[in-house]
């Protein structure tokens, strides 16, 4: 039974990520980690928590002894460089450390190639960071993502999008079911 922690996990990423885990392995353990404590996913194999994710303290409080995987769904893009700091570093900094001392299998993240340019290259700096830990590194780096139970502004210009993904990859759009999957096959192969 694998037992699998996630930070930010009940955003849009996260949910379907948990979900197509779920379908791979029905014995998996999910501890979905965020500051309200909410998930709209219902099952008894997901186990849903209040912690601070840019706190190692508070992390660290409701974890499971066993963590095999563990992955960082949070980030946004911030102009304020601590700002950035504060809601994309520290939950990957979180964790690298939890990782590390629970002897995880693997650690997955959540880049991206589209967005303002300190967003993608804080995202880069954040993975290169990871990539020297002693813990497997797997990585998604999705463009814009749509589908699903999404309906935002963003998703509103995919159409728009899939005409210039044509001649621009950084702005060919995908699928939720696809990050969340390609994101389930690099961390448990």
């Amino acid at each position: 039974m694998a037992t699998i922690v996630m930070l930010g996990g009940n955003g849009y990423i996260g949910r379907h990520t948990t979900l197509k885990w779920l379908e791979k392995d029905s014995t998996a353990q999910f501890y979905v980690l965020s500051r309200s404590g909410k998930n709209s996913l219902v099952d008894p194999r997901v186990h849903t928590l209040k912690a601070d994710v840019s706190d190692y303290q508070s992390v660290k409080s409701v974890l499971p002894d066993k963590v095999d995987y563990i992955v960082d769904f949070v980030g946004r893009p911030e102009k304020d460089p601590e700002v950035f700091k504060q809601v994309n570093n520290k939950p990957a900094e979180v964790m690298q450390k939890i990782a590390e001392e629970k002897g995880a299998k693997a650690m997955g993240f959540v880049g991206g190639t589209f967005g303002p340019k300190s967003f993608v290259n804080g995202k880069k700096a954040i993975m290169q960071d990871l990539q020297k830990s002693s813990v497997r590194l797997e990585v998604v780096e999705p463009t814009v993502v749509y589908g699903a139970d999404r309906n935002d502004a963003i998703s509103k210009m995919v159409p728009l999008l899939k005409v210039f993904g044509i001649f621009f990859k950084q702005m060919k759009p995908v699928t939720v079911d696809a990050v969340a999957s390609e994101l389930v096959t690099k961390l448990t192969r």
